[in-house]
């Protein structure tokens, strides 16, 4: 029996809000997504009433778990500031980090971070800005890992715009397993989650920062990815929660920076760079992509973007350079139909360079303090 977003819209009517109101004419509820008996949302209220609204959230997921159908409920509970509100002043340098936010679970500093059971290493592809090929590059660097020998599973951390699903030409809905854990889906050996496949293809993802940690959480750690040596996390653009729920839940073994050669792309990148070090993650390196334009009909190159940015860059910033991607038409065609390059053409000149990247990566891990053993298969 599949659960309706009305069904959950019924049930909550039971649920009331700490001044007696029933929590959907609250004004609190944000969209709800309700499929194959997994149900999201989340409620926004005054960050001052926080505390007064933690037994409505609990009630509210209780409700929503109890209901005929329902395998797992997520509700997160957001605080917000009140527009015009006071906001504390920012603390001196060398003082206090600021409170987390609404939801947040703080991590103390040194506190060893539980890794995932049967996972070698963790890294995040990430990039400062949108628009640089990112999970293009991510999905070729771990089909080349995986033609390395590797065992590599992909998360696809973009809540807001999850597009592993169409570069891996993956359709169809996970597997529950025993009511409780995901089945992960599987694309040209490689094992993938991703909230795509649990939503509809343009439902909007209208999260803020703590429904999009808990919807990573269970993504990671309610899934059964069995053994893994690399799982690649396709990481959203930019520096906010995503990354720091990352770098807080999970032990990141390092991360690879994607950046398109002009100087505007190149600030962003180096934003990217200075937060993964700041919360203590290794830069693995950083790839250039769409480096330079080679005309299938003459031949003739062209740096559209410029040429060689992100490698001055990693020099500058003393992080290893992995290689340049260019732009071919034939990455972006294959990529728009399922068919990624390393996989569909491996003995292209584009599968040679992402294969390439790959070993760096590989090579990056092996050599880093206390790598985990990876097992290359003959």
């Amino acid at each position: 029996m599949a659960v309706s977003k009305a069904d959950v819209l019924k049930c909550l009517d039971a649920v009331k809000s700490p001044q007696g109101v029933p929590l959907p004419q609250t004004g609190a509820l944000s969209e709800i997504v309700a499929s194959d008996g997994k149900v999201f949302f989340s409620m926004t209220v005054d960050a001052a009433t926080v505390q007064a609204w933690e037994p409505v959230r609990k009630a509210a997921e209780a409700a929503v778990k109890a209901l005929p159908g329902v395998v797992s409920a997520m509700v997160a509970l957001t605080g917000e500031r009140a527009a015009g509100a006071s906001r504390p002043a920012a603390p001196p340098p060398g003082g206090h980090p600021p409170a987390q936010r609404p939801g947040q679970r703080a991590v103390p500093q040194g506190t060893p971070v539980p890794g995932i059971p049967g996972v070698g290493a963790i890294i995040a592809v990430a990039s400062g800005k949108g628009g640089v090929g990112k999970s293009t590059t991510a999905i070729n660097l771990a089909l080349g890992l995986h033609d390395l020998g590797l065992k590599v599973g992909v998360l696809d951390a973009d809540i807001y715009g999850p597009s592993v699903p169409k570069l891996l030409g993956i359709k169809g809905k996970p597997e529950t397993l025993g009511g409780t854990r995901l089945k992960p889906m599987e694309g040209y050996g490689l094992k993938v989650m991703s909230i795509g496949f649990l939503i509809e293809e343009e439902t909007p993802m209208i999260w803020r920062g703590p429904m999009v940690m808990s919807a990573l959480t269970q993504m990671l750690r309610e899934v059964e990815w069995g053994t893994l040596d690399v799982m690649v996390v396709d990481m959203p653009p930019g520096t906010g929660d995503a990354q720091l729920t990352m770098a807080q839940q999970v032990p990141l073994r390092g991360a690879v920076i994607v950046s398109t050669p002009q100087d505007l792309a190149l600030i962003d990148a180096r934003r990217g760079i200075a937060m993964f070090k700041r919360v203590n993650v290794p830069v693995l390196g950083v790839i250039e992509n769409m480096s330079y334009f080679q005309c299938p009909q003459c031949g003739t190159r062209t740096d559209i973007f410029g040429h060689g940015g992100a490698r001055h860059e990693a020099e500058r910033l003393g992080v290893p350079f992995l290689g340049e991607v260019p732009l071919h038409i034939d990455i972006r065609e294959k990529s728009d139909s399922g068919r990624p390059v390393v996989a569909t053409d491996p003995d292209g000149p584009h599968a040679k360079i992402y294969r390439e990247i790959a070993g760096r990566v590989r090579d990056g891990l092996a050599g880093g303090r206390a790598a985990p053993k990876i097992v290359i298969e003959a």
